[in-house]
C-alpha cells in the first residue's frame, strides 16, 4: 500500500518555473499541499513560517542555493527531510549533500514514478522521526502500563503483570491477539519501561509494504541497488540501533524476508540491499500478529525456527469480548479523547452503554473507538443514545479474521489463485481450531478425506 501524501505540506524551491509547475502537477493530485518558491531566500522564509513536512530544493538557484539552504537548516537544528534537485551527476556533490544531511536526490530529467517513490519515502521518514521524538520525550513518564493501556479487568491485570516481569529483559517478545486489541500499545509500554527507553522506538507495519520495499525498509540499501535507489539509505534496524524495533503483522512477511530476519535475530548482523558489508546492530525486537503463527508454521506459511526465535516471550492481548468490565472505562476515555470542545461534557445513556457492553466487538478496541467517535458526531454534542451507535457488524471473530486476511491479500495485489490457496489453508486451520484439534472431525466438517486434510 503506497504511503499517503494527503495533507502533507511540501515546499518546492527552484528558479525554473516549468520544474516548479511539473512538481506541483505531480503532487497536488496525490493530496499534498504544495508551496512553490523561486529562490533560496524565499525557501528559508517559507520553512520558518509554514514548517513543511518536506523541502525539495534546487541545487543551483539564486543565493542561497540548495546546498547553502540545507546547511543553514542543519546549523539551526531544523530536522526537515530535504530532497536536492540536481542535473549534476557527480559523486562529490552526492557525498557532500549526504554529509550535510540531505535525505535523497531528484536527478534531472526525472521520472515521475521515481520522484513519487522518493517523496513518499521522505514523508514516511518524517512521520517516523516525529513519532520517535514524541516517544523519546515521553520516556520516563507514565511508567505504569495503564497510563497507555486502558483497563482494570482480570485479563488485563495479567497482561500488566507480564509486562512488568519482562520489560527489562533483552529477549524477543511476540504479542498475539486479534486485530484492534492494542498490540502496538503493549510494544510501546515495553519499550518505555525497558533499559532502552532513551533510545529510538521504531515501528514497521509489515503488511503495508511489498516484499521488495519491506526488505529495503528493514535492512536499508546501497546506492544503485535498484531503480530509484539514488543514494545509500539506512534501514529500520540501523535506525533502531540500541533501541527497540516493533514489527507489526509479522505473519505477513514473505519466505525470503523470513530467512533474512531469522539471520538477524540469530547473528545480529545483516547487509543492506545491494551491499556486501556486514553491519552489526543491538536491537530488541518486538513482533505482533493476529495470526496463529504456530499453525501457519505447520501448514508451511511461516518458518518454524523463526517462530520460536520470535516467541521467546509471548504476551497475548485478550479480545474486548473477554474483558467487558473495561468497556465503560474505554468509553469514558474515548468520549474525552474525541470531544471537539475541551470544555464540553459529553455523556452517554445507560441504555447505550448497555448496548456497548453486550456487543461482541469483532473489531475490538479499535472498533469501539471508531463507534464512539462517530456517535459524538451524530449526537452533535448532545447526549449519546443507542440510536447514535449504528452497530451493524455482527460478524464473528473468525469471520472478521478471514475478511481481514482477504482484504490484505487484495491490497497486496495477489492473484485469485494465490488468494484462494491462502483462504483454503485458513479454512483448514479454522476447522482444526473449531474441532479442538480433532483432525477427523475437521475433515468431516470440510467434507474431505482426512488424508487430504493432512
Amino acid at each position: 500500500m503506497a504511503i499517503s501524501l494527503v495533507d502533507s505540506l511540501i515546499l518546492i524551491a527552484d528558479d525554473e518555473a516549468p520544474i516548479r509547475d511539473l512538481l506541483v502537477d505531480i503532487l497536488e493530485p496525490e493530496g499534498a499541499k504544495v508551496r512553490a518558491v523561486g529562490s533560496g531566500q524565499a525557501a528559508l522564509a517559507a520553512i520558518e513560517a509554514e514548517q513543511p513536512d518536506l523541502a525539495i530544493l534546487d541545487l543551483r538557484m539564486p543565493a542561497p542555493d540548495g546546498m547553502a539552504v540545507l546547511q543553514q537548516l542543519r546549523a539551526k537544528g531544523i530536522d526537515l527531510p530535504v530532497l536536492i534537485i540536481t542535473a549534476q551527476d557527480s559523486s562529490s556533490v552526492t557525498i557532500n549533500a549526504m554529509q550535510q544531511g540531505a535525505y535523497d536526490f531528484i536527478a534531472k530529467p526525472f521520472d515521475i514514478d521515481q520522484v513519487l517513490m522518493v517523496i513518499r519515502r521522505a514523508i514516511e521518514h518524517r512521520r517516523l522521526t516525529h513519532r520517535v521524538h514524541v516517544l523519546e520525550q515521553q520516556s520516563g513518564r507514565e511508567k505504569d502500563p495503564r497510563d497507555l493501556i486502558i483497563g482494570r479487568s482480570a485479563p488485563m491485570q495479567e497482561v500488566y503483570k507480564l509486562i512488568g516481569r519482562v520489560a527489562a529483559a533483552a529477549a524477543t517478545v511476540l504479542i498475539t491477539g486479534e486485530s484492534g486489541t492494542g498490540k502496538e500499545l503493549v510494544a510501546q509500554v515495553l519499550a518505555r519501561n525497558s533499559p532502552r527507553h532513551d533510545a529510538p522506538f521504531v515501528a514497521v507495519n509489515c503488511a503495508a509494504l511489498s516484499e521488495t520495499l519491506l526488505e529495503s525498509e528493514l535492512f536499508g540499501h546501497e546506492k544503485g541497488s535498484f531503480t530509484g535507489a539514488m543514494a545509500q539509505r539506512k534501514g529500520r534496524f540501523e535506525q533502531a540501533n540500541k533501541g527497540t524495533l516493533f514489527l507489526d503483522e509479522i505473519g505477513e512477511i514473505s519466505a525470503t524476508t523470513q530467512k533474512k530476519l531469522l539471520r538477524v535475530l540469530q547473528e545480529r548482523t545483516f547487509e543492506r540491499v545491494g551491499g556486501n558489508t556486514s553491519l552489526k546492530v543491538d536491537v530488541r525486537v518486538i513482533a505482533a500478529t493476529n495470526r496463529d503463527l504456530l499453525q501457519e508454521a505447520r501448514v508451511g506459511n511461516f518458518r518454524e525456527d523463526l517462530y520460536y526465535r520470535l516467541n521467546v516471550i509471548n504476551i497475548h492481548m485478550p479480545p474486548l469480548r473477554d474483558r467487558k468490565d473495561d468497556i465503560p472505562l474505554l468509553v469514558n476515555h474515548f468520549l474525552d479523547k474525541h470531544r471537539s470542545n475541551r470544555d464540553e461534557q459529553i455523556h452517554i445513556t445507560e441504555t447505550a452503554l448497555a448496548v456497548l457492553v453486550d456487543y461482541a466487538w469483532p473489531g475490538n478496541v479499535r472498533q469501539l473507538e471508531n463507534t464512539i467517535e462517530r456517535a459524538i458526531v451524530l449526537a452533535q454534542g448532545r447526549l449519546i443514545g443507542d440510536e447514535h451507535l449504528l452497530l451493524t457488524d455482527t460478524s464473528t471473530p473468525h469471520e472478521q479474521a478471514l475478511m481481514a486476511a482477504l482484504e490484505r491479500l487484495m491490497r497486496q495485489e495477489h492473484g485469485l489463485e494465490a488468494i484462494m490457496a491462502d483462504l483454503r489453508q485458513r479454512m483448514v486451520a479454522l476447522a482444526i481450531d473449531i474441532s479442538s484439534g480433532d483432525r477427523a472431525m475437521a475433515a468431516r466438517m470440510l467434507r474431505v478425506n482426512e488424508s487430504d486434510l493432512r
